[in-house]
């Protein structure tokens, strides 16, 4: 029997994130394990007047071209991809491994061959992004795979996805938009503000946002959502920070992470899990080494590390920053093949102050 909570989530993401309008274009990009999501996302775009074009991934597929592919495949962008995003209106990504280490074993000189050559590809989707003629949402699918990362059983991380993207109700798209509301209340309160002061068990750092934009991040980008970003003043950071939980890329778990920076850049680098890896990333490009986004995760519905990004940088009570690319919406400057987040609990007396006012602590808003 069909989970209604399926085809509510692609109610929301066709109807609410990315908003599709008759005679738009829309690229669905998804894996072949998160079929059931986009058959029901592809009924969805049909019914909202949308033109879909459906391109599904497997990851046998892409473990196959990272390892046998030479140097001109990978870094040969095809032809299709670049117009498609050069020219559609919307982009549904909808993710789900049936084995999410398969990319764990590949040479990680070699993706970071495909990482530089699709640097191109990334600036424009940033760029149509900040213009705001490039809608695009990033969901994920629970399956097998994941649920073992976040050491639950299927059923219950189904329950847990579709309770964070507030499938399991009946109007999802009235509760994004409360969400909505109270995180605008937040960046409103943020205009203007100048410097950072962030201090706790886990880090003291300063940095500058003078200038920069807050984003509300409510579910139009990301399902679920719930954060407020935006990108520092690339030479103002200063200070160390830990981070908390593993950070996962490209099948790779980096734990136990210390990032010293001094004028913007990291100066010291370690980490107790996969340090030549982390290493290897920040010298991929001269970006790599600065923050592209600072950000306060406020999903309450998410209070648990799954070893998802797409979950776990929302969760209530934490913070993150991202190495590598900046959002051009914030006005952030920084370019980088990557854009990799990491993530800082801050609910056990973590603080943030904007220009010497208390802005938060423990996880909690004091605005």
């Amino acid at each position: 029997m069909k989970d209604p909570r399926v085809s509510n989530l692609a109610k929301t993401l066709v109807n609410y994130s990315v908003r599709v309008q008759p005679g738009e274009t829309v690229l669905i990009r998804g894996s072949v394990p998160a079929l059931p999501l986009v058959t029901e996302t592809y009924r969805e775009v049909l019914h909202a007047g949308g033109l879909p074009l459906v391109i599904l991934q497997d990851e046998a597929l892409e473990e196959i071209f990272l390892r046998d592919a030479n140097v001109d495949q990978l870094q040969y962008v095809p032809v299709p991809m670049k117009l498609i995003y050069e020219k559609y209106d919307s982009l549904i990504s909808i993710r789900g491994a049936s084995n999410t280490r398969t990319l764990s074993g590949v040479d990680p000189k070699r993706q970071s061959i495909v990482q530089s050559a699709t640097r191109e590809l990334m600036n424009l989707y940033m760029k149509r992004t900040a213009e705001g003629s490039f809608k695009w949402v990033t969901t994920l699918y629970p399956t097998a795979a994941h649920a073992q990362d976040a050491d639950m059983s299927l059923s219950d991380f189904e329950d847990f996805v579709y309770s964070a993207c507030y499938a399991d109700t009946a109007d999802p798209v009235s509760a994004w938009q409360a969400v909505s509301a109270q995180q605008q209340r937040l960046v409103d309160w943020l205009v203007g503000k100048d410097k950072v002061v962030v201090k706790g068990p886990n880090i003291d750092m300063q940095l500058s946002v003078k200038d920069r934009t807050f984003i509300n991040s409510d579910g139009k980008k990301n399902m679920p959502s719930g954060e407020i970003f935006t990108g520092p003043v690339e030479e103002s950071v200063n200070g160390w920070v830990n981070f908390s939980y593993p950070a996962i890329v490209s099948g790779r778990e980096v734990n136990g992470i210390k990032l010293v920076f001094q004028d913007g850049k990291v100066i010291e680098a370690s980490a107790e899990k996969n340090e030549p890896f982390l290493l290897q990333m920040l010298g991929l490009d001269p970006g790599a080494r600065y923050l592209g986004e600072f950000a306060v995760g406020t999903n309450e519905q998410i209070q648990q590390f799954t070893k998802s990004i797409l979950y776990d940088e929302k969760i209530a009570g934490t913070i993150h920053m991202a190495l590598g690319n900046g959002y051009p919406e914030t006005g952030s400057k920084n370019e980088s093949a990557i854009h990799w987040d990491m993530i800082c609990d801050m609910r056990d007396g973590g603080e943030i102050f904007f220009d010497d006012q208390l802005f938060y602590r423990s996880g909690k808003f004091m605005i």
